[in-house]
């Protein structure tokens, strides 16, 4: 008997799984007596309170900057004129009317350039020279004045009247960009050898962490010119930004270090026998691999440091609450509608934290690709 070779088919692709709405709802809201329990549970509550809300927010809301109209409409509808009439103020703060324009034109520069730095493309050399360069404008623009002793032709603004988001921006990307790496820095002196370095380090992480953020910004802006020759004082807007960039690292170097302890020790074995030195294996092989284990935690510590800002409040720099603070409690007007003004910046901070966490989600997805 003779037998034909067999002709060796393609593999195709396996059959996509078309699921539809009822199957996923079965699958993922009724799953189960108590998944279905709460299920029901939520979709009466939402049907009780979204038609109130509804009314409260958009039929019976005055969006004019009335206020006798907000008055009226007390307890019935949202006051949402107060943002229309409050916004620069919030944005702003104390920055004189007739420049905003250099806080808004440095808040845009600064995000198109942090968007930017989020793509891969544009990591590459000229990266570091943008971050440099536009730093050099942001603060050219917000102070004005003389830079180098060169006349910038704007008129000079003292940083005790810079506020809003430009000052919560500002804080809080450079309260990051500086205390991770001091932070990486801090991890590995933990696990260093060396008992001096690494006692350093233990001090310095469980003495930052066992005081509150408020404290340490209290201690570096009113404190901290006690400690220094006299005559000798720093910017309040230099010594808070310390303050939040040694307190984001301490907190920042547990995170790292959590990610340290989860490389396997063979693998700095092998490095060394390859005969790289020790920063080498730290930057070839033990850190790309720890930062990727540890991408969510360091996310929601960088999203901590950027609500935390609000709390430089207490050393009269006004960021973006402390602005609206300012420009709500001072006029009774608009007082009754603090409410409608604190939304409107609470969007604003979810909007930023939701962008920093849908980042954060691609970040682990290419990780894991790799």
């Amino acid at each position: 008997m003779q037998y034909r070779a067999s002709t060796l088919l393609p593999a195709r692709q396996p059959p996509l799984q078309n699921i539809r709405v009822m199957q996923w709802a079965k699958q993922n809201l009724w799953g189960t007596p108590v998944s279905a329990i709460t299920t029901a549970l939520l979709i009466l509550i939402l049907l009780w309170s979204i038609p109130s809300l509804l009314e409260w927010s958009v039929v019976h809301a005055v969006f004019s900057a009335n206020a006798d109209q907000c008055q009226a409409a007390r307890d019935i509808g949202a006051c949402w004129g107060v943002v229309a009439e409050k916004y620069r103020v919030i944005l702003f703060g104390r920055y004189p009317f007739d420049a905003q324009w250099r806080p808004l034109l440095a808040t845009v520069v600064l995000t198109l350039l942090l968007v930017a730095s989020c793509r891969p493309a544009f990591w590459n050399r000229y990266l570091a020279v943008a971050w440099a360069s536009i730093w050099l404008l942001f603060f050219v623009l917000m102070g004005g004045g003389k830079w180098l002793g060169i006349p910038t032709g704007l008129v000079y603004i003292p940083t005790d009247q810079w506020g809003g988001l430009p000052l919560t921006m500002m804080l809080a990307t450079l309260s990051i960009t500086l205390a991770f790496p001091l932070a990486i820095l801090v991890a590995l002196g933990r696990q260093s050898t060396m008992p001096a370095v690494r006692s350093v380090c233990i001090v310095y992480v469980e003495l930052v962490r066992g005081v509150p953020l408020i404290s340490v910004l209290f201690m570096a802006s009113f404190m901290l010119p006690l400690l220094l020759p006299t005559g000798t004082s720093p910017d309040v807007l230099i010594r808070v930004l310390v303050g939040i960039t040694l307190f984001s690292a301490a907190y920042t170097a547990e995170i790292v270090r959590g990610g340290l302890q989860a490389i396997p020790r063979g693998q700095l074995e092998a490095a060394y026998t390859l005969g790289l030195g020790y920063w080498q294996t730290q930057r070839q092989v033990v850190l790309p691999q720890a930062l990727a284990h540890v991408v969510p935690s360091l996310m929601n510590n960088f999203i901590a440091i950027f609500k935390d800002t609000s709390l430089v409040t207490i050393v009269s720099l006004y960021e973006l609450s402390g602005a609206l603070g300012l420009a709500v409690s001072g006029d009774p007007n608009w007082r009754p509608f603090k409410l409608e003004a604190y939304l409107f910046i609470t969007l604003i901070y979810f909007c930023i934290c939701f962008a920093m966490s849908r980042y954060s989600l691609w970040v682990e997805r290419q990780v894991s690709h790799r």
